[in-house]
């Protein structure tokens, strides 16, 4: 049967991070930052860094991980709530920046000066010490926007958020991973009935927007397989969606599945998520 998480624990109680094995936290998924904390024990990666710098440490102290410890930040796309705190932290803890040269091009200003920069192209694999990464294109409204699958020993995770479309390249990269993090962004009703915008709405249900609740199930349905342990529902619209309707949606026809499911959210940080 699945296993849901519908409350991350609160920011007072610290989680020792794991000695070894991948493990994952969602230090914010939203519309107004996204940061994602990934360590195979030996290896600290933030995957975009979208709030503020004082604001990333603070949620990575209350899950008892050290910002000094961070090895890179790995940028998907250079939208504000993907790169609003990757200046300052690589600057306050000497932390390299993956990045593609569009994407950095498009924010050098709000970047600032970086304490290096290493430019990857989607479609090329790279290695942080002990992590394999591999950029692979989606779709999404900027020139060279990534989604990601990390490889660390014979663990697989696959991050796939800010796409308005699964193509035959996503599903492909994410079709044998042991943890997803999923974009799971509106539910298409409450977008068109909702307070946006008409040139927004179309903007975010369009090709190079978000996922929306069913074409996530549809995604995870084609990638679905034995090994798979651990999806986590990420960038859900608070106008737009609602974490209940994600998680229903999503899992009305994997009940019999022995994967576990967690929400993220915008305002507070995950549990530590470990892949042994």
């Amino acid at each position: 049967m699945t296993h849901t998480d519908h409350h991350s624990k609160p920011d007072s109680e610290p989680i020792e991070p794991a000695g070894s094995g991948l493990c994952v936290c969602m230090l914010a998924s939203g519309s107004k930052g996204n940061c994602i904390y990934m360590s195979s024990g030996n290896t600290t990666v933030l995957f975009d860094a979208g709030l503020s710098g004082v604001e990333i440490e603070r949620r990575m102290k209350s899950r008892g991980l050290c910002p000094q410890t961070l090895d890179a930040i790995v940028v998907s796309h250079e939208h504000g709530d993907h790169i609003h705190g990757v200046g300052v932290l690589s600057r306050r803890f000497g932390v390299p920046v993956y990045i593609a040269p569009e994407a950095q091009q498009s924010a050098t200003a709000r970047l600032g000066r970086l304490h290096a920069v290493h430019p990857f192209e989607c479609g090329i694999s790279f290695a942080i010490n002990d992590l394999s990464i591999h950029p692979f294109s989606v779709s999404h409204d900027v020139a060279a926007p990534a989604g990601f699958t990390i490889t660390s020993g014979n663990r697989k995770i696959g991050l796939a958020t800010d796409l308005g479309i699964a193509t035959a390249m996503v599903r492909q990269h994410l079709k044998d991973c042991d943890m997803l993090v999923l974009e799971t962004n509106h539910d298409p009703y409450m977008l068109e009935t909702g307070p946006y915008t008409w040139p927004l709405k179309q903007r975010v249900k369009g090709r190079t927007g978000h996922l929306s609740n069913e074409a996530a199930k549809n995604l995870l349905m084609e990638v679905l397989h034995d090994r798979l342990a651990h999806v986590v529902l990420a960038h859900i619209s608070e106008t737009n969606n609602t974490p209940e309707k994600a998680l229903s949606v999503v899992t009305e026809r994997i009940d019999h599945h022995p994967v576990r499911f967690t929400t993220a959210y915008q305002h507070h940080c995950s549990e530590l998520i470990r892949l042994p």
